[in-house]
């Protein structure tokens, strides 16, 4: 039988040395042993493969069944706060680039007129919108 440290051994030390290295994952970054766009473009295949036998064990439903509502929860509040906030304030350039498109379709958009609130006419509205949006999505 192989001899292996107990698993508290190996999480404590994980979790002592691994926060140390946040650095060396920077300088990974910034200079890749393959630039990350090529590669994740040559995994497509792979991707692809992995992820349809993924949906074959049912690796998801799984997955959510082993961790549960309290291990989501408990892992959301003690990291998610401080994460979405920072992410969110890194992201402002990045939002606008993705969202002006959708808004510059919108308002190009000729709507139909408004009539009185809760006129039902008033569907052709939102219908122009949705359409709007949905060529410029996949057309």
């Amino acid at each position: 039988m192989a001899a292996v440290k107990p698993g508290a051994d190996v999480a404590g030390k994980w979790a002592r040395v691994t926060p140390q290295r946040a650095e060396d994952y920077k300088m990974g970054v910034m200079s890749p042993r393959t630039p990350w766009a090529a590669a994740a473009r040559a995994a497509t295949d792979r991707y692809k493969s992995g992820v349809t036998e993924g949906i074959a064990r049912d690796a998801f439903g799984k997955g959510i069944q082993a961790a549960g509502d309290a291990k989501w929860q408990r892992k959301a509040v003690e990291k998610g706060p401080t994460r979405f906030a920072e992410g969110v304030s890194l992201s402002a350039a990045d939002y606008q680039a993705g969202v002006q498109p959708y808004l510059d379709t919108i308002a190009a958009t000729t709507l139909p007129p408004r009539f009185a609130k809760g006129d039902p006419r008033n569907v052709a509205r939102v219908a122009a919108i949705s359409a709007a949006l949905r060529k410029r999505k996949t057309g």
